[in-house]
């Protein structure tokens, strides 16, 4: 940058057409990382600096200012300095207005926490741009609380929109909430409703978080919304956005650092001129201290040092677990909780007896309702209705299949049943797995509710260990100690717990409706009939059950909701892992070319992430089995 003596005028117009040029053409990075700490020097304290770096921003051309615009946002080391380095040219220029208020907000979901509050907090130093503040923030919650926003967009830019919500609240001063109350209120009721009814759960608790800060916002002196959720690094850098952090100390570095994320966690979400307030402790007076103290002094402490606890023994017998559990006997709450915990290992020792009674049993679990604080009961219960469904498998699997479609059951229930026809399955099908050293601890169901951040991990798990089997490796490292062979108990019973799950679902129920409002329980159901089919490899009725669940799965290709499209991905990896080869090129050619093509649509258009990764999987195995048959002489 040279000086012009003598005070002469002179126009910067060429400088912001070269500067322009340059950006647009890949050299941003270069350029702005020695023009912008060179700048950010001289507009310090010269107001004359200040005014020429304006005029050389203004006077970029509308085509090359995206790429200015945003090299300045994401190189200025705090929103101080880029409101110095900008001024007022998100106001006098639409071309920037329309990149800083909808592109890099809206459109783009790839910038950090750090420019996220540069840009927003630029917006929010001057009041001429303090109104576009205020739009932004409408636009943002716009489309925080549309549900087809939150269906069809990626987890990555509800994450991106939802720190944007929360920095935006923090620039905000009272006068501008008060006149927007109604707006955000109306906005929260509808976002938060969209955002519980989604299957994902990082989604469901970004709904969560966004509606106590907005609820936190309108109502700081009355009662605000309060939610019950687990924090993770996520949520604990979502509520430090919340604080607002001075202009002058915002650096570049990203604010997602564990240092940096722990210090904004631990700040108080109150303004600053109230922190003393509570740092300050109560003052109590001496004589009121000291009776409080001495309040207690008279009171001698019992010697609990010989007590024992007493045991409950458990019953010996099939037939009294089932009176405990529904007898008169029930109101003992002591033996009930024994009961509880002996029946798995009971119903394992005595499979004769457990026949005999199978049907009522699992009758009485699948309605058990917890009566005391007892440790782990989902555990323990879920436990045993799996040893019920292994020792007599068919007459069991068919009862809970029924139930499934049935009337007067909670979604809860209805979700119990696939985990525990899951866990027998995978017990049947490998009853190696399932001794002493299996049961001896909490048992976790492989389809859980909806993982924390991978909603279909236990099916990758089981894919990548399928895949890993299959592949070629020269170095083979330390042999492996062969297990001993045992009979497949799931291929006589597979149909039974396969076909009855498949055969209604598109039948609403007055309180059950799969293809409606229930798509959660429609997902955990279509990733349950994915491991059903890896399970039934080798089994006789494999052919047919492929067929059947390809039939199934195409018409749930197109779902809105991203954890029923992952399971729908899930059943046709099972399905190319599961069925020989051979069946699958002669009895489903035209299906497989069809899902090939909707595949590569999948891997392309599909906003989620793991989907796409799925789908690419897919047509990995396809591709394998192409060339497996060219493979085949003729």
């Amino acid at each position: 940058i040279c000086f012009i003596p003598g005070g002469l005028d002179c126009s910067i117009s060429f400088v912001s057409h070269v500067l322009g040029k340059v950006c647009v053409h890949g050299w941003q990075k270069e350029i702005l990382g020695v023009l912008v700490p060179r700048l950010t020097d001289l507009t310090k304290s010269d107001c004359i600096w200040q005014r020429i770096c304006w005029q050389l921003v203004e006077c970029v051309p509308d085509r090359w200012m995206e790429a200015v615009v945003l090299g300045f946002v994401q190189r200025a080391p705090g929103a101080d300095v880029l409101s110095r380095l900008l001024g007022n040219l998100v106001v006098k220029n639409k071309k920037a207005q329309f990149v800083v208020a909808q592109k890099m907000l809206l459109l783009q979901y790839g910038h950090t926490s750090a420019v996220l509050q540069n840009l927003l907090g630029y917006l929010a130093l001057d009041s001429s741009r303090r109104p576009l503040l205020l739009r932004v923030l409408q636009d943002l919650l716009e489309t925080w609380s549309s549900s087809s926003a939150v269906k069809h967009s990626p987890t990555e830019q509800q994450l991106y929109i939802s720190k944007a919500i929360l920095i935006c609240l923090s620039n905000l001063k009272e006068p501008e909430i008060a006149s927007c109350r109604q707006e955000l209120l109306t906005s929260m009721m509808e976002g938060v409703k969209c955002h519980l009814e989604s299957s994902l759960p990082q989604l469901r608790r970004l709904g969560m978080v966004v509606a106590e800060s907005i609820s936190l916002s309108i109502n700081s002196e009355g009662p605000v919304l309060k939610f019950e959720y687990e924090e993770d690094a996520e949520i604990r850098e979502l509520k430090s956005l919340l604080v607002q952090t001075p202009s002058f100390c915002v650096v570049p570095s990203l604010p997602d650092e564990d240092g940096g994320e722990k210090a904004g966690a631990a700040l108080p979400l109150v303004p600053e001129s109230n922190e003393k307030s509570y740092t300050a402790a109560p003052v109590i007076p001496d004589e009121e201290s000291d009776a409080e103290l001495d309040s207690d002094d008279d009171l001698i402490p019992y010697d609990m040092s010989e007590d024992k606890e007493l045991k409950i023994k458990a019953p010996m017998y099939i037939r009294d677990c089932i009176e405990v559990l529904t007898g008169s006997r029930s109101e003992d709450v002591d033996k009930w909780e024994a009961t509880v915990k002996a029946l798995e290992s009971l119903v394992r020792r005595n499979p004769a007896a457990t026949r005999e009674v199978s049907m009522e049993l699992a009758k009485i679990l699948l309605h058990l309702e917890e009566k005391t604080c007892i440790e782990g009961f989902v555990e323990l219960r879920q436990r045993a209705q799996v040893a019920v469904l292994t020792t007599d498998p068919i007459p069991v699997a068919k009862y809970l299949t029924s139930q499934f479609y049935s009337l007067n059951y909670s979604l809860r229930q209805r979700m119990d049943i696939l985990d525990v026809l899951v866990l027998a399955a995978q017990e049947l099908s490998c009853p190696k797995f399932h001794g002493k050293t299996k049961h001896s601890g909490v048992q976790k169901p492989c389809i859980q509710l909806l993982p924390g951040s991978d909603s279909s991990k236990g099916w990758r798990r089981i894919v990548d260990e399928r895949i890993k089997s299959k592949t070629r490796r020269f170095d083979t490292g330390q042999s492996r100690v062969e297990l001993a062979s045992c009979p497949n108990k799931f291929n006589s019973v597979a149909g039974y717990f396969f076909f009855p799950l498949i055969q209604h679902f598109d039948r609403p129920l007055t309180t059950f409706d799969l293809l409606g409002e229930d798509h959660l329980v429609l997902g955990r159901l279509v990733h349950t009939l994915a491991v059903l089919m890896y399970l039934a490899v080798n089994t006789v009725a494999v052919t047919a059950m492929g067929k059947a669940l390809l039939e199934f799965v195409w018409a749930l290709r197109f779902h809105t909701d991203s954890y029923v499209r992952q399971g729908v991905l899930s059943c046709i990896s099972s399905l190319l892992l599961s069925v020989p080869t051979e069946r699958i090129l002669e009895d489903m050619t035209e299906e497989l070319l069809e899902t090939q093509s909707w595949l590569g649509d999948v891997m392309e258009k599909d906003p989620d992430g793991d989907c796409r990764r799925l789908a690419l999987q897919n047509l990995l195995l396809m591709e394998n089995l192409k060339k497996k048959l060219e493979a085949v002489p003729s």
